[in-house]
């Protein structure tokens, strides 16, 4: 399969709803395509994040990946988090996250960035490997808290 990778834009958004909808609804979300489409929308319109986006030589949506900006105060540096990475079921095992995680990291670090961040479920096992295989380090030294707030 060929495809490529690319920094998204507002007028990408027919083709990275249905992605990010698919996203969503693999952690058991609601399909919520409008929902979608705004939230998306307003990531755009404010520049509150960067996506990345994998299409196939006809134009069709493989995958994306989100980033949001993020600033460690003790390193004073840029960090990115990566809080979103999703390949179409049919895209699958033809090297798209690797591609995504790729450029990913490129795109951070030609901003300046001195890290990137992300967190995935304990049984994630496939995810984990692949994250390990590319170079990512798995954190032995703080535990994540949340508070919820709604």
């Amino acid at each position: 399969m060929r495809f490529q990778v690319r920094l998204a834009s507002i007028h990408d958004l027919d083709m990275l709803v249905p992605l990010f909808d698919g996203y969503r609804q693999f952690y058991r979300q609601a399909a919520d395509p409008a929902g979608s489409r705004a939230f998306l929308a307003e990531r755009f319109a404010h520049l509150e994040s960067v996506i990345l986006l994998a299409s196939d030589e006809q134009g069709e949506g493989l995958g994306f990946v989100q980033l949001y900006p993020l600033f460690s105060s003790v390193r004073t540096v840029r960090v990115y988090l990566l809080n979103d990475l999703f390949v179409a079921p049919l895209a699958r095992r033809y090297g798209v996250a690797s591609a995504l995680l790729r450029a990913a990291a490129d795109h951070a670090r030609a901003l300046g960035a001195a890290r990137l961040w992300l967190q995935t479920a304990q049984d994630n096992t496939p995810a984990q490997a692949l994250y390990e295989s590319l170079g990512w380090q798995r954190d032995h030294e703080f535990c994540d808290y949340g508070l919820p707030l709604r």
